[in-house]
């Protein structure tokens, strides 16, 4: 009997070690290829459990014993588990699941027959409170909590609802079956509904079979909904869903998906590749899926309510949908091969729904708007711990931190950049080759470019590969000296550091005149040029006259991904330039970008940035304040860690600043203003607010108070709510809790979406740091939907210690509550702004015992924040001379 034993222990030991070489690989294997499923599920959405089978259609591709699929989270009821091929029944010998990998690995006795077969596996599963794979969401109805169940597969979660090949690459078709649904409940998929069989009080809803498709693509919703209803022109049925009570706030969302898809079938000159599109409205769910035919929201990127929603709302709600549609073609269509890829699908479909929603609505001028994308793009890509927008990927546990502003924000710069290159005309011609071609398969970015290399003749591969292959971006020195123009480029670290990446770099420039522009490839490290024979003119420093050239304005509408520098005279000019209106608003917005980023690495002084800010006292355009807020409030911070004497002069400076614009905006919205002047005044009054103003908290307060009163009175619209609710918090501490129990209570009787959000965005700007800290708590509480919780931790300057303190002290339940792409944003919203040597000290050793592989790159680059903001304070504290720069310029009348 011993030797019995000790030989089935080593025969078993011999075989553990044959299923253990499929752990821990970045890719399944590929002895087989699925290619259709036929899925059951039937969920329970009062026990929130499901159950399910899976027959997978496939072909053996070579001998093998071993079958390894996706599968997490699942209990596989292993005798179910078959493989049938030529009537020939296979019954593993042994299943295995390995939940850090979430793969299946199933084993043969013998050796599976090459060719084309059927896999079945039957399991069960919990729907989760993670918002991810197969999971609950929580409505009310008629006063009643219910439950509704949704699928949110992007990237890895496919197989947390059944077992598959969840990689891009493995494409299939896909038949899907609920079996018992509540009769009175909406089930959807990807595909129509083909029968639908009512038994008593429950019902089998089956759908089409899908077009081929990546796994990530498949979705399944059951709830109560109400819907409306359009068709495009080319007979698509398009519908909105939400829920009971709110049909009428999906119809703005309707309308924008009707025309986008049509203007997606003219620009890709490829329809749209299904005979539906629904959109649904999820309660619980974070941002918005591209799901093929099934495209999931949360409310407030679905939902618009004339009468509560602000202006910015409803292009957040155009963008958004335009975003989700373009990924119809490119990503559903045509899909990434890996996630190395992913920049394929977000940097062209970020760019692409600026395309759209330009179209539709010319009048928003949403180009301008682009430019935030950019300036987040460079922010990220400043970091000497960022990515290759093909950034390497070596597990699924590691996609959910490549969702970033690289993949999404600087891959649609580049695409910006490159189709500003080669052209419009010719770049819509090359990528509807390109789509075409790539139609029902996958795709890498080296195929895009051979598409764009072959419609333009250019050398698209060699150019963009510095762009997509390393991280990081150049600054553009550019001096003149002697009449010569000299061009400079050195890698951007927002950290100070050099770098040793070098671009090549579309450089395109104007001087004096808009009438005057020059483009051309910087290839070399170093490019000089004659002034008078490259522009036709000489440089006269900051005057102008004959053909002397006053200013010289490089990366012309900001275009180009990349930051300029300019020597003192050129500075000059420009600052004079920006005085007089000479600058384009896009070009305004991206000196001032420039100079910023250049102030934070060190490389040029606090005291000169607050001078070029001088230039924009009576600024009045959309885009350019909405840079030049976000920079005050970051100035501001660093003054008040730096040079805290100053910081009540550097605060009336700003509110001199924004005063102007201001005054011109006034409180109530004009007749017949325009779009982004009615997002521009929430903005401005909210800064007068941040910054201390009086007259604006004061005139707040009362406007406040008549909305306590009456929730529609005019005298406050939806555009200026949040500033309100800002400047309410301003005045409230422990002693003074009125404002804050107030907005507590609209929010919790509220049942917008929207409002919600707008007043957990408000809360934490308080100055008071025990008022933080108990609404801080409050995010954590079952008041606030998970995807919301992030919204209320950019806490006041004040409030950056508690805030951090807090995230300590609850990292356990926050870390076990949220899931890793989430988590990300508790990391970077609270560390990245502490500024102190000590906190980088402090933020390492807490998480080398609290490790979390989810969140490593987040982490390294929010260490990095901390330390380059550290050394800005360091810097500013030590500035010669400021204190006088800051009097003067606080006390200047304009």
């Amino acid at each position: 009997m011993e030797m019995e034993s000790s030989t089935s222990t080593s025969k078993s030991s011999a075989l553990h070690l044959k299923m253990e070489q499929f752990k821990g690989q970045s890719r399944l294997p590929k002895f087989a290829v699925p290619k259709r499923y036929d899925i059951t599920l039937k969920p329970d959405l009062t026990a929130c459990s499901f159950g399910g089978s899976v027959a997978v259609h496939l072909d053996i591709v070579c001998d093998t014993r071993f079958i390894v699929l996706n599968a997490a989270d699942l209990s596989v009821d292993a005798a179910s588990v078959s493989f049938a091929s030529s009537k020939v029944l296979f019954k593993p010998w042994k299943v295995e699941t390995f939940e850090e990998d979430g793969i299946l690995v199933l084993e043969f006795g013998e050796t599976l027959p090459v060719g084309s077969g059927v896999l079945g596996i039957g399991f069960e599963g919990i729907l989760n409170d993670k918002m991810k794979g197969f999971y609950a969401s929580t409505y009310e109805h008629n006063g009643e909590k219910k439950n509704m169940a949704v699928t949110q597969f992007e990237p890895v979660d496919a197989r947390r609802c059944f077992p598959c090949w969840d990689e891009p690459a493995w494409k299939a078709t896909f038949k899907i079956t609920l079996d018992d649904v509540p009769s009175e409940l909406v089930a959807l998929s990807n595909m129509p509904v083909v029968e639908e069989k009512v038994h008593g009080h429950l019902k089998t809803v089956s759908f089409q079979e899908s077009p081929i498709m990546s796994t990530y693509l498949v979705a399944v919703v059951v709830g109560l909904f109400d819907y409306v209803e359009d068709h495009t022109s080319d007979g698509v049925k398009v519908r909105v869903y939400c829920q009971v009570g709110k049909a009428n706030q999906g119809k703005f969302a309707l309308n924008v998906a009707a025309k986008t898809l049509e203007f997606y079938r003219d620009y890709f000159a490829v329809p749209y590749s299904l005979p539906k599109l629904d959109m649904v409205a999820i309660p619980d769910f974070l941002g918005a899926m591209e799901n093929y035919g099934l495209v999931t929201y949360q409310e407030t990127g679905l939902l618009f309510d004339e009468q509560h929603s602000a202006a910015a709302n409803k292009q957040l709600v155009a963008t958004v949908v335009a975003h989700e549609l373009a990924h119809q073609w490119f990503g559903n269509l045509v899909t990434m091969e890996w996630w190395t890829h992913l920049w394929l699908n977000e940097g062209f479909a970020t760019w692409v729904s600026y395309l759209a929603t330009d179209s539709l609505f010319p009048e928003w001028k949403i180009w301008t708007k682009f430019l935030d994308e950019i300036t987040g793009g460079l922010k990220l890509d400043g970091l000497e711990g960022s990515h290759p927008i093909e950034v390497e990927i070596n597990h699924a546990s590691e996609v959910d931190e490549i969702f970033d502003a690289i993949s999404y924000r600087k891959g649609a710069s580049v695409i910006r950049m490159l189709q500003n290159y080669l052209g419009a005309e010719c770049f819509q011609r090359s990528l509807a080759s390109y789509i075409k071609k790539h139609a029902s398969s996958n795709a890498k970015t080296e195929d895009l470019w051979a598409a764009l290399q072959e419609g333009s003749g250019e050398p698209v591969n060699k150019l963009m590969n510095s762009w997509t292959q390393q991280k990081g971006y150049p600054v553009i020195s550019v001096k003149v000296k002697d009449q010569k123009l000299e061009f400079d480029q050195t890698q951007f670290y927002s950290s100070g550091s050099q770098g040793d990446g070098q671009w090549i770099v579309p450089i395109t420039l104007c001087s004096g005149s808009y009438d005057v522009r020059k483009s051309f490839l910087l290839q070399k490290k170093f490019e000089t040029f004659d002034v008078k024979e490259f522009l036709g003119c000489s440089i006269a420093g900051t005057g102008c006259r004959g053909s002397l050239c006053s200013w010289i304005k490089v990366n012309v509408d900001q275009t180009g991904f990349y930051r300029v520098k300019y020597d003192e005279e050129l500075s000059a000019a420009l600052r004079s330039a920006i005085e007089k209106k000479h600058l384009s608003a896009t070009d305004r917005f991206g000196v001032l970008g420039d100079s910023f980023a250049l102030s934070m690495a060190r490389q040029q002084s606090f005291a000169s940035l607050l001078t070029l800010l001088g230039a924009y006292r009576e600024e009045l355009d959309c885009t350019v304040l909405s840079n030049l807020i976000p920079i005050s409030y970051k100035l501001a911070t660093i003054a008040a860690d730096a040079v805290p004497e100053l910081l009540d002069l550097i605060n009336q400076l700003f509110i001199g600043l924004f005063q102007y614009s201001a005054e011109k905006l006034g409180w109530e919205p004009k007749p017949g203003e325009s779009h982004l002047d009615a997002m521009l005044r929430g903005d401005i009054l909210t800064a007068l607010a941040v910054f201390g103003h009086d007259l604006t908290i004061d005139e707040a307060s009362r406007r406040f108070h008549a909305y306590l009163d009456d929730r529609n009175t005019p005298l406050l619209p939806p555009d200026i709510r949040k500033a309100v609710f800002v400047a309410v918090m301003q005045r409230v501490s422990m002693s003074k809790r009125s404002g804050y129990e107030s907005l507590l209570r609209v929010y919790r009787e509220t049942d917008l979406r929207e409002e919600k959000t707008r007043i957990l965005r408000s809360l934490a700007s308080c100055p008071d740091h025990n008022i933080i800290l108990e609404f801080l708590n409050f995010l954590l509480s079952s008041e606030v939907r998970r995807q919301d919780a992030a919204l209320g931790l950019s806490v006041s300057s004040k409030g950056r210690e508690t805030a951090w303190t807090w995230l300590k002290d609850n990292w356990e339940h926050i870390s076990e509550t949220w899931s890793s792409g989430y988590l990300l944003r508790f990391v970077s919203a609270i560390i990245s702004p502490l500024a102190s040597f000590e906190k980088v000290k402090e933020v390492d050793e807490f998480f080398k015992v609290h490790p979390n592989p989810s969140i490593t790159r987040t982490l390294k680059q929010s260490i990095e924040w901390v330390q380059i903001n550290a050394k800005w304070v360091q810097s500013v504290g030590s500035e010669k001379n400021l204190a006088d720069t800051v009097k003067e310029l606080a006390h200047r009348k304009y």
